[in-house]
């Protein structure tokens, strides 16, 4: 997103996190109604348009949605979705990306309210390296062609009672409306969601054994120190790493093993 609409959207995160810190606010009942919301205007272009239109004035695209929402969601999804177009977007579709993302928003604090939002940020992880590992599983959720109920169904059949509630809801929604995305850089696009909700950076560590405890505990302190934020390890078992470990951060990659290094050493003597 360009200035204007990263502006809008840091102020409607703000009108979320005020909204969901009321008890009286259900977060996941919110979420599924920001879902429904979204799924209208990715649907109705020129609806959108309407409500993004920076000739129109703010409050009249505010009570547009009122009159159209009113009926079908809560007050406070409603007033949410008003302070939304008051603002301006660069562009439409800025709005339904800011939607969608305020949707999964709302479920994260769900789980976080609840004490589960490290195990779904887990889950996550879990799932998609899951789907990185089976082409059938991957071929069937993305599968174009395939309704999105059963995709739904194959999700339940995998995830239900063996995963939480709101990982199986930010899952299915990613697969049965993904929106141009690839459901690899969709999970992992939630997985920084959730860790953002903690400010947290998520750290990928991949190693040939499994980690102790007490080395993912140095490992995460020493990454905290080196990158000054709290950091989420997705840990990952590989046994073509020799030995030592690989960490990514973002498009960082620190390189620790002993394979990289080998490798390293090859370039340099063939250089």
């Amino acid at each position: 997103m360009n200035g204007a609409s990263r502006e809008a959207l840091a102020a409607a995160r703000e009108r979320l996190d005020a909204l969901t810190d009321s008890t009286s606010v259900d977060a996941g009942s919110l979420a599924d109604e920001l879902a429904a919301v979204t799924a209208l205007l990715d649907r109705e272009v020129s609806l959108r348009r309407v409500l993004t239109d920076p000739a129109q004035a703010g409050e009249a695209k505010a009570e547009l949605a009122q009159r159209l929402l009113g009926s079908q969601v809560s007050g406070s999804a409603v007033d949410l979705v008003a302070g939304m177009v008051r603002s301006r977007w660069s562009q439409s579709r800025d709005l339904v990306d800011a939607l969608e993302e305020l949707a999964n928003l709302a479920d994260l604090t769900a789980a976080q309210q609840a004490g589960t939002l490290d195990n779904v940020e887990d889950e996550l992880f879990r799932f998609g390296r899951i789907v990185s590992g089976s082409t059938e599983l991957r071929s069937a959720l993305t599968d174009r062609k395939a309704t999105a109920s059963a995709k739904s169904e194959l999700l339940r059949s995998l995830l239900g009672g063996r995963a939480n509630v709101v990982t199986e809801r930010l899952v299915t929604r990613l697969v049965t409306a993904p929106r141009g995305r690839s459901l690899e850089s969709g999970l992992e696009s939630l997985s920084k969601l959730a860790a953002d909700r903690r400010n947290r950076m998520v750290a990928v560590v991949t190693s040939a054994v499994p980690l102790s405890d007490t080395q993912k505990q140095r490992l995460g302190a020493a990454l905290a120190k080196l990158y000054g934020r709290q950091m989420h390890l997705n840990l990952d078992v590989d046994p073509g790493v020799v030995g030592g470990i690989r960490v990514q951060i973002g498009d960082e990659v620190i390189n620790g093993s002993i394979a990289d290094r080998l490798e390293d050493a090859s370039r340099r003597l063939a250089s």
